[in-house]
């Protein structure tokens, strides 16, 4: 019997918000999900790296893992537009670097099944990211602390043979996602796509998975968000002239092992900025060169 696993083929792949470089992001499920598939074309759609909070002495294997599996799929002939966001900012100032399959943009629109599809990460109309950058960092940090904790007490309910709790989804569910701030934050994008002419708008940046009609300036715009890889381990996928929203099973993969910084595949704690992107430049030209 052959064990390999068969990669579904999908036309494209939308991801977000996967926030490598904390303890929130679930990189072995990204890295499972990634090797399941083979898109002719990937969004990664911002946060990818949570570069706010990047210094920290964590950063584990199987982060990297995702990274190298990037790389694989680029060199097989996937394209892949790395969309900024908020918290890889650093990254928008490399708007339009292209190498290969790979290329850097702050938003893209492309045509799918004649339809026009914008693409962007969304913190442009988060009024807290625009006005008040110091309470975002400062809630991004609380937030990291609130899921490290939360993986802690699922620790101890497990050992007693309770199920995990998620407490920190339910006061995320509270303040950040509350109805009022998704529902301005979601009309916000519409209207701007109405006004951009597009028939569809995909975006992140939020962490709630979404894909629905919305009307704004007599126009109704197809509102979709990728989710995130933090909490809902979710995509979007364009298949068969199709969108969908997929997520992820994690039922069956171990949880991810925090390891210390001295078990590192790579040792990058210590790299500023702009090392850390010579030395992704570098991984993405070894893979279109192989």
């Amino acid at each position: 019997m052959n064990s390999k696993t068969v990669s579904r083929q999908v036309e494209l792949v939308c991801i977000s918000d996967v926030h490598l470089g904390t303890f929130g992001s679930k990189a072995e499920a990204l890295l499972s999900y990634l090797k399941s598939v083979h898109p002719k074309t990937l969004i990664l759609n911002g946060d990818i790296f949570d570069i706010w909070q990047f210094k920290k002495s964590y950063f584990p294997a199987a982060h990297m893992k995702v990274l190298k599996q990037l790389c694989n799929m680029m060199a097989k002939g996937c394209k892949v537009f790395y969309i900024t966001g908020n918290h890889d900012e650093m990254l928008r100032k490399f708007n339009g670097f292209r190498l290969g399959n790979f290329q850097i943009v702050n938003h893209i629109t492309l045509e799918l099944n004649q339809k026009k599809v914008w693409f962007f990460h969304g913190d442009i109309f988060d009024i807290v990211i625009q006005n008040k950058r110091w309470l975002a960092k400062l809630g991004a940090i609380s937030y990291d602390t609130l899921i490290l904790l939360n993986a802690f007490v699922n620790k101890l309910t497990h050992w007693v043979g309770k199920g995990p709790v998620q407490f920190s989804k339910r006061i995320k569910d509270k303040v950040k996602k509350s109805r009022k701030y998704i529902g301005e934050f979601e009309q916000s994008a519409a209207i701007q796509g109405a006004r951009r002419g597009v028939d569809y708008i995909v975006c992140g940046h939020i962490h709630k998975p979404e894909m629905r009609q919305i009307e704004a300036l007599g126009k109704k715009i197809w509102y979709l968000n990728s989710g995130d890889w933090v909490e809902n381990y979710s995509a979007l996928e364009f298949n068969n002239n199709a969108w969908s929203v997929y997520y992820h099973d994690i039922s069956t993969p171990k949880q991810q092992e925090m390891l210390p910084a001295k078990e590192l595949e790579m040792d990058i704690v210590d790299m500023d900025n702009k090392k850390i992107f010579n030395l992704l430049i570098d991984e993405i030209h070894a893979s279109n060169a192989s």
